[in-house]
């Protein structure tokens, strides 16, 4: 993968795959499609560090940085466009039909209805937590003001919840539903 064109081929073969990890992550596909155009520009300037030689690791390392574009993306809350604008890449426009494909190859209307169902599932003051945390991304101090508990009750509050809804999802997608 040193050279454009080996580049080009991993683009070629992988990008779809980058594209649909991410939609289900961010249940976005504008937002998906950013953040893999994100991953392959770091990949592209990464490519020569790259030590792998067949497919399976190339697609491990293109995970390992689409994770990391989405965790960027988590902490900063905002997508920082240095990588496109240092390559003078642009994100495409896309249509309404084709959100909408990515939404249904991705399979996002009945992962957010699984997520709503998981969240249904825990209690109130775990769910209150977590949308204070998550959603309106307040600090733990600000939780647990709101809450009227102490930090240390708010932040175990955040960590049950997320525990019990990743334990649900991943039920979930054993048991198929």
């Amino acid at each position: 993968m040193q050279d454009a064109d080996a580049f080009d081929a991993v683009y070629r073969r992988e990008s779809e795959m980058v594209l649909l990890f991410l939609a289900r992550r961010t249940l976005d596909p504008e937002l998906a499609l950013e953040l893999t155009a994100e991953t392959f520009a770091q990949a592209f300037r990464d490519r020569r560090s790259f030590r792998g030689s067949s497919a399976p690791e190339e697609r491990a390392w293109l995970l390992t940085i689409a994770r990391r574009q989405f965790a960027g993306f988590v902490r900063r809350g905002v997508v920082e466009r240095k990588a496109l604008a240092s390559l003078g890449a642009t994100v495409p426009q896309m249509h309404e039909d084709d959100l909408q494909e990515i939404e249904d190859r991705a399979g996002l209307a009945e992962l957010r209805r699984t997520i709503g169902n998981e969240l249904a599932r825990l209690s109130g003051d775990q769910r209150e937590a977590l949308r204070l945390r998550v959603v309106e991304e307040r600090s733990y101090d600000e939780v647990a003001r709101t809450l009227g508990v102490s930090e240390p009750t708010a932040r175990a509050r955040v960590s049950r919840g997320l525990r019990a809804l990743a334990q649900g999802l991943e039920h979930s997608s054993r048991s198929g539903a």
